[in-house]
Parts: C-alpha cells; structure tokens; sequence
C-alpha cells in the first residue's frame, strides 16, 4: 500500500529554512499542487467541467490561503519592544 500512496502521492524533499509551520504550509502546497493537476486531468479527459474544475481548484485555492494564514508563513516575526533608556 505504501508503494501505491508514494506513487500516487509523490513528496519532495524540504530544502528551505526550516521552521515546523514551513515544513507543514510545503506539505500542503505539494497536496494543492498535486490536486490541481489530477482536476486538470479530469477536465480534460472530459470527466468533469471546466466550471467544476474551476470551483474545485477554486475551494482549494482558498483552503491554501487558509492554511498559509493559520501557519502565520510570510508576516513579520513580532518585534522586540525597543527600550527607549
């Protein structure tokens, strides 16, 4: 089964600088990623709409946002107070 799911569902290796939250928002942007094309595939195999293909991307496009948000990836670190003294 494993051999199925690492086929089905390919990692790549994390080489940015790492932190817990950028290792878990670039799991989920290969998820995206992967998902996006199989409903590409699917449109254009005729299996499903363009308009459903857009809605679906659509809906992961914003669970993406959501994660990025969630994980905090990309705002400023907070600031240490300056002491005016």
């Amino acid at each position: 089964m494993s051999e199925k799911s690492d086929f089905l569902y390919p990692r790549g290796r994390y080489y940015g600088d790492f932190t817990p939250q950028k290792l878990a928002f670039n799991a989920n942007l290969q998820e995206f990623a992967q998902k996006v094309s199989y409903i590409c595939n699917l449109e254009t195999g005729g299996k499903i709409s363009s308009i459903e293909a857009y809605e679906e991307i659509k809906k992961l496009w914003k669970d993406l946002k959501t994660s990025k948000k969630e994980l905090q990836i990309g705002e400023e670190p907070p600031s240490e107070p300056s002491d005016p003294a």
